[in-house]
């Protein structure tokens, strides 16, 4: 199973298109806090539809308890502050899809974290800053996912 995880993320839309990502392709996701909405906001409930149910998804208090929870899992964080794209990794089940919060990316403390294997980018054209949230884990996830083959997809 692969995994992918929103760091702090702000925007409930996001993560209710993200909720339904994990529905629709196995994948794991997980939140680390602190989120910049609650559960019950509409936006959230609105973007993920009726997936809620069909996902799995982890919220954790910190980083330090994501890391707990993975173990010794392989860690690709995505970051504009890459050379290496993110379609030249070979990945693996079980992997981590890593990604920061939609103003910020992932912090430098995160990147730097020892349990962060991988840097990896998304490439797009010049001059522009990031991709939406939730493009931005489809387009990884569904990359390693075809990488896979699409195990226990049609």
């Amino acid at each position: 199973m692969l995994h992918f995880v929103f760091h702090t993320p702000e925007i409930p839309g996001n993560t209710g298109n993200a909720i339904r990502l994990a529905a629709c392709t196995g994948a794991r996701l997980h939140l680390v806090e602190p989120l910049g909405f609650d559960f019950s906001d509409a936006h959230l409930r609105r973007a993920g539809l009726d997936y809620h149910d069909l996902a799995v998804m982890d919220v954790h208090p910190s980083v330090e308890d994501l890391w707990e929870k993975l173990g010794d899992a392989r860690v690709i964080a995505f970051t504009s502050r890459s050379q290496t794209r993110h379609t030249d990794v070979s990945y693996r089940d079980g992997d981590v899809l890593l990604f920061g919060r939609e103003s910020t990316g992932l912090p430098d403390e995160v990147l730097a974290d020892p349990h962060v294997d991988e840097r990896v980018r998304i490439p797009m054209l010049e001059g522009r800053r990031s991709l939406n949230l939730a493009n931005a884990a489809s387009i990884a996830l569904y990359e390693a996912w075809r990488q896979l083959d699409f195990p226990r997809g049609l």
